[in-house]
């Protein structure tokens, strides 16, 4: 009698124990889904040269650099260079503030002929100010990455720069369109339903870009979609057979037959 009562508690043990972790595994992947919200706007960058996360205003940014400069026809070493002036001086952030007169992502001086405070704190105009001064550097494409910055920029100490070249190399491989899928946004849902504007969206690509928004890689495109999607209210990016989705977009890109080899947004 008591060897059959222990088996039948053996046996009840094991189907709680079971149940047990069913439950823990369930809960532990919910919460893994539902982390990224938790942790509110936010971006990752993945290439083979590693992983960044950055901020939404971050990964804009990042996206309207490497815009301006396939407008301009750069070598990614040119967006590199971009990169980690930025980073060092800003964040990557358009900061309306900074030592003495500075102001936005690259810190650019009115007092020193770059252009007006408010034109300075557009993304767009800022950075190709900063590759108009850096075309004119000699070897710019041969030189250090914070050679080249520091020749641009002239700062109290250009070692700085060098700092910041492993971050530089996973944005450019990204944001340049080179590494296919490589930037995912996310974000919680908006308080209020937000009506998408592609076509504001698509003037402001063009305004970086210029007319070709198909570009040399449509992947730079699409990223720089992704990037603008939370303030331009897009419910997904799509492209070679790949889609990224707002509402899930901590999931990534995942496959759809829909997407076709050109980038649509709706």
């Amino acid at each position: 009698m008591t060897r059959r009562l222990s088996r039948k508690g053996l046996a009840v043990l094991i189907v709680l124990v079971l149940i047990a972790a069913g439950i823990i595994y369930g809960a532990y992947h919910l919460m893994k889904k539902a982390q990224p919200f938790a942790l509110g706007e936010h971006c990752q960058v993945t290439t083979p040269e590693g992983t960044l996360d950055l901020d939404i205003e971050q990964a804009q940014i990042s996206a309207t650099i490497a815009a301006v400069a396939e407008r301009r026809k750069l070598p990614e070493r040119a967006l590199q260079i971009a990169y980690v002036t930025a980073i060092q001086e800003s964040k990557l952030s358009n900061l309306p503030y900074g030592d003495r007169d500075s102001v936005g992502v690259f810190q650019q001086r009115p007092s020193q002929g770059w252009g007006t405070p408010e034109k300075l704190q557009d993304p767009v105009y800022a950075t190709g100010k900063f590759f108009k001064a850096l075309e004119k550097v000699k070897h710019y494409k041969t030189l250090p990455l914070h050679e080249a910055a520091q020749a641009v920029q002239r700062s109290a100490d250009g070692s700085a720069y060098a700092d910041h070249e492993p971050a530089a190399k996973i944005l450019s491989g990204a944001f340049s369109g080179r590494v296919p899928k490589a930037v995912h946004c996310w974000y919680p849902p908006a308080d209020k339903p937000v009506k998408p504007q592609p076509k504001e969206a698509r003037k402001e690509l063009v305004r970086a870009l210029g007319a070709d928004t198909s570009a040399k890689h449509e992947w730079l495109v699409a990223n720089w979609y992704v990037a603008h999607a939370q303030k331009y209210g897009l419910r997904e990016v799509r492209y070679d057979g790949l889609t990224w989705k707002a509402d899930s977009g901590h999931d990534g890109w995942v496959k759809d037959a829909r997407a076709s080899a050109t980038v649509r947004i709706a």
